[in-house]
């Protein structure tokens, strides 16, 4: 079964950041919940695993991810991943991730993303319906630990960001002089997010069945 996507995030980080923390692919696989990269094959290849957790059970699969393409002045990378699980399940993505800049406001961006997916084995039988509303989910968690990740690493020199938190500094000193006090502290760098070292996947169920039941009240209406 395949299932294709196609989306389109905007963020408030600028390009530079979010270029800096996509082509750096460990740290990329840690903002989606339960994956990981576990070794570096070559420059290019990858070795990682995805645990997704439905009750009491475990699952691990295990894979490879390749960076087919990486083109820095298009902030363009095009990867592909396969893996397989102990249960013969397999599935396979080819993803092309494109940052672009926002001309009204240079301190943000949009995250482009199209991928076609296919899954064989047990988590075919889900349907495609059901496959894009997962991915849905969790893609959005994938893309706010991006963000929250993108805002901690530092700004480059003579950036848009860069001048903003100059400027945030200058006018905490400022007040505190103006005040007769000691000069504010600057505000402190935002943190990491926590991110779940697995998938729940009861979490993902009820999640579906909520929006499923509420859909359903909702054309009664």
């Amino acid at each position: 079964m395949e299932v294709k996507l196609d989306k389109q995030y905007p963020l408030d980080v600028d390009a530079a950041r979010a270029w800096a923390l996509l082509t750096d692919l460990k740290a990329t696989a840690n903002c989606m919940p339960g994956a990981e990269i576990t070794e570096q094959l070559s420059e290019t290849s990858f070795k990682g695993g995805v645990k997704v957790k439905v009750g009491p059970a475990v699952a691990q699969f295990g894979g490879t991810v390749d960076v087919i393409e990486a083109v820095a002045a298009e902030r363009k990378m095009v990867l592909r991943g396969k893996g397989a699980d102990k249960g013969g399940s397999s599935a396979s993505m080819d993803l092309t991730a494109i940052i672009t800049a926002d001309p009204a406001n240079p301190a943000h961006c949009v995250l482009n993303g199209q991928a076609a997916v296919i899954v064989n084995g047990k988590f075919a039988q889900f349907g495609g319906r059901m496959m894009v509303q997962v991915s849905d989910m969790l893609l959005a968690q994938f893309v706010e630990n991006f963000r929250q990740t993108a805002l901690t690493l530092p700004a480059a020199e003579g950036s848009p960001a860069a001048a903003t938190a100059a400027t945030g500094d200058a006018s905490a000193v400022a007040s505190g002089a103006a005040s007769g006090g000691e000069a504010a502290a600057p505000a402190a760098a935002p943190k990491a997010p926590v991110v779940a070292r697995e998938i729940n996947g009861l979490a993902i169920f009820w999640a579906l069945l909520k929006s499923w039941v509420g859909g359903l009240f909702g054309k009664k209406a």
